[in-house]
């Protein structure tokens, strides 16, 4: 590769990721919100070897154009000259422009729908303390799976529930039976490594795939609970539509109502 074109691509590589992560929070899309001042110090050191690889072309024409001799010199010795980069040499600026001119999208209900509803493991509990008597009560969709398939006091039968994910189809359920999937995609460090914790939502029609909201509801009863054979489900009362988190890779609780 000819080093203008390393120069360049260290500079725009640099840029990218501070645009990705100073100026916007891009970021959050690929990795967790504790690697920023990593992803910081990795911008900062590829400007510096790109300027540093820039400073460099700057040296006497003399000593370039004898550099340039004796590149040619090679190559003629072994048949072929390597003076000229492959043009596909050019395309690893594209991944370099994507950070500075185009974010690919979140993950999202794409690639949930071809995760199997339990994709995060559960941890046992055996022991839970009391449910605060809130009504209705905000929960984590992971807090809510580990209630219906765990607790043997039964605690969740009957209390109306709150949480906010955003909307996974149904692709292999009934099709007389209206329901879809309340998602949260969790990072355990990037997006290589996402995990997906799922409640499905019965008795409303599905919202658009992806569009985040808060449900309302209550357990619907299928299995036996506090097993492993329940269904962790909701029989909803309400659909609101909300915004995305700022950091959607988390399974956190819904934000207060307004």
């Amino acid at each position: 590769m000819k080093r203008p074109l390393q120069a360049l691509l260290l500079l725009l590589s640099g840029l990218g990721l501070l645009h990705a992560t100073v100026l916007t929070d891009h970021y959050l899309r690929y990795v967790k919100e504790g690697m920023f001042p990593f992803l910081i110090a990795s911008g900062l050191l590829l400007l510096v070897l790109g300027a540093a690889e820039a400073w460099s072309l700057r040296r006497p024409r003399g000593t370039v154009e004898q550099e340039n001799d004796d590149d040619h010199a090679d190559g003629d010795a072994h048949g072929h000259d390597h003076s000229t980069p492959p043009r596909v040499a050019w395309l690893l600026l594209l991944p370099a422009l994507s950070l500075l001119f185009y974010a690919p999208p979140a993950i999202g209900a794409y690639t949930a729908s071809r995760e199997a509803p339990k994709a995060v493991t559960v941890t046992e509990q055996d022991d839970f303390d009391p449910l605060p008597a809130t009504s209705p009560l905000p929960m984590t969709l992971t807090d809510f799976t580990r209630r219906v398939q765990q607790d043997r006091d039964h605690a969740i039968d009957g209390r109306t529930v709150r949480m906010t994910g955003f909307v996974t189809p149904d692709k292999e359920g009934d099709e007389r039976e209206s329901s879809w999937y309340l998602t949260r995609t969790i990072f355990s460090c990037c997006a290589a490594d996402a995990q997906f914790v799922k409640v499905r939502v019965h008795g409303t029609p599905p919202p658009p795939a992806d569009t985040w909201v808060t449900v309302t509801g209550t357990w619907h009863p299928t299995g036996t609970l506090g097993t492993n054979s329940a269904q962790a489900a909701l029989d909803a009362l309400t659909v609101e539509k909300v915004d995305r988190p700022s950091n959607g890779y988390t399974d956190a609780l819904p934000l207060p109502a307004s």
